[in-house]
Formats: C-alpha cells, structure tokens, sequence
C-alpha cells in the first residue's frame, strides 16, 4: 500500500479517507478529517503547520512514510485527540505544549482575545486580569501575549494543570507577567481586584460526558464536568466575582450549551452573548454593574445546590 502513497499530498489524502472510514471523533483544534491528517503529516516529517502548499507534491522516503503510518494508526487505535500524539495545539495563532493534564485548547475566546476584547473592552485600560480554570494557561498566555501592558493571574485547582501551564508560560516567554495559583476558583485571591475576568469552566453534564466518544475520555473529566445542568461554577463565579472586579471591570465566561439553563434559571438577567465568525459559542459578557444588581438572584440559586 505505502508504495501507492508517494507525496505529502497522497499522505494527507488517506490518512483522512482512514479517519472517515474508521469512524473518529474531531472537535479538538480541528474539526474535520483532513485538517487533522494535515496535522499529522505535518508533524511526522517536522514541517512546519504553515506550509506553502507547493511542497504538497513532495515525496517521502521509505521510513518516512512508516512514521506517518504509525501515527494514523495510532489515531485510529487508540482515539487519542491528534494534539494528544503532537505535543502541539494552537490557540490564538499562539502554539502552546499540550498533553492529558488539561483540555485541549480550542475556546472561541481566542478570537476575542487576538481583538484586545474590543469591542466589550470600549477602550477601557485593562491593567489586570483573572483567568479562572485556566488548564494548560492557553487563555491567559495568549491574553498577556495580545495585551502586552497586563498582568495576568491564572487559576486553577489541578496542580498537573499548572504545571503544564508554568510550562506554556516560559515557552511563550510571558512567565514574568502570568502568575499562576493553586485555587478553588477565587478562593485563594483575598483582596485582589481586576479589571478582566474571563473564565472557560467546566460546564458539562455529568448525562452529556458519559455520552461524549471515545477521544474525550483521554481529557481530566474534572475540566469537563459541571453538576446536573453544567452551572455548578458558572453560579459560584457569577455569585463571586463582583468582589474582585473594579468598579469598571467585566466578566466573560464560557457556558457552551448550558447557555439554555442559565438563560432559563435568569431570564431578565443582560447576559451579553457573543456573536463569533461562525455563529454564538455560549459565551457571555456582563459588566460589574449588572453582577452586582443581580447579586441576592445568583447567591439565592447557589445556595439552594449548596455550592
């Protein structure tokens, strides 16, 4: 067979056709088959992510072509996300380290974090920052790096998330102005405050997990899962955050599709949700002002589930 395949086109062209065939799962940084077996050829022969589409007719040695094989039939075997086998995940045009100690990255908050939050921002300084179950730092990495007068605190309860993040933090050369802390969410921040809170928490149904495919179970279920309708730290945030904002400051928060249960459980709240390139992604802004109108509502809800 391999002596049929000669190019990185030919290459690139199979190894989706096995996907397909064989049924995968995308959703973790790419989202079709053949942008993932791009990837991967890619990565088997160390080219570059970018490359000029004339050297697609370039041809493999023998023990090349080997590698890439070993690695489609890795993907298929094992249902392991191709960033997983990579090593590799970009976000915000930003390459970051990635592995099983936290979520691939792949939030739409990416675009608006290459846009300075503008337009939410309405060119407001933005001196500090909170980034709330940061995982592997990609959003609060990428933050310093687009936003670069702003210090950035990154939160996250994992210690082996935080330590992938530390990793991500000196490979993007932004380490002296992102400090990384142990914290159950605001927990450990007594008296800080900050401009921008923006936060990607778990927010999925224990019923939605357990019927997610096979290459979601290679992430830590704990950045996953969010109680009985994924708002168990949606409501503890929205509760919270008010206290460590300044008096100008703004939430963004990713909700994904428990976007119905928050709208459900607040209708008149102004959740603010945001309209991305390719349609709304379940995330909102809220300003300081309308947290703290609709404080007792939220601290009510978060009681009655004991959080």
């Amino acid at each position: 067979m391999s002596a049929e395949l000669s190019t990185i086109l030919d290459f690139i062209r199979f190894g989706a056709s096995r996907f397909g065939a064989a049924g995968l799962t995308f959703g973790h940084g790419y989202d079709n088959a053949l942008d993932e077996a791009t990837q991967l050829v890619l990565f088997a022969l160390h080219l570059p992510h970018d490359l000029n589409p004339v050297y697609g007719q370039a041809r493999l040695t023998a023990d090349e072509k080997a590698i890439v094989l070993a690695l489609f039939e890795r993907r298929i075997q094992e249902r392991r996300p191709a960033c997983y086998l990579t090593g590799e995940a970009w976000f915000a045009q930003l390459s970051f380290k990635c592995d099983e100690r936290a979520l691939v990255p792949r939030s739409p908050i990416a675009e608006l974090i290459e846009a300075g939050y503008e337009p939410w921002r309405n060119g407001r300084p933005i001196e500090r920052v909170l980034d709330l179950c940061t995982g592997g730092g990609c959003i609060a990495i990428a933050t310093a790096h687009f936003l670069p007068d702003a210090q950035v605190d990154a939160v996250d309860l994992s210690e082996a998330a935080l330590s992938l993040a530390t990793e991500n933090a000196e490979r993007l050369l932004v380490a002296d102005r992102v400090r990384l802390v142990k914290s159950d969410l605001f927990n450990e921040l007594a008296g800080e405050k900050y401009d921008l809170i923006v936060t990607n928490p778990p927010y999925v149904t224990r019923d939605e997990v357990a019927a997610l495919p096979d290459e979601y179970r290679h992430e830590p279920e704990s950045g996953l899962i969010a109680g009985e309708d994924g708002l168990d730290l949606a409501l503890r945030i929205l509760r919270d955050a008010p206290q460590y904002l300044t008096d100008d400051g703004f939430l963004i928060c990713e909700v994904g599709e428990s976007e119905r249960a928050l709208v459900g459980l607040f209708p008149q709240v102004p959740f603010i949700w945001v309209e991305f390139k390719v349609g709304q992604m379940g995330i909102f802004v809220i300003e300081r002002d309308d947290l703290m109108t609709w404080h007792n509502e939220f601290a009510v809800i978060a009681a009655e589930r004991g959080l």
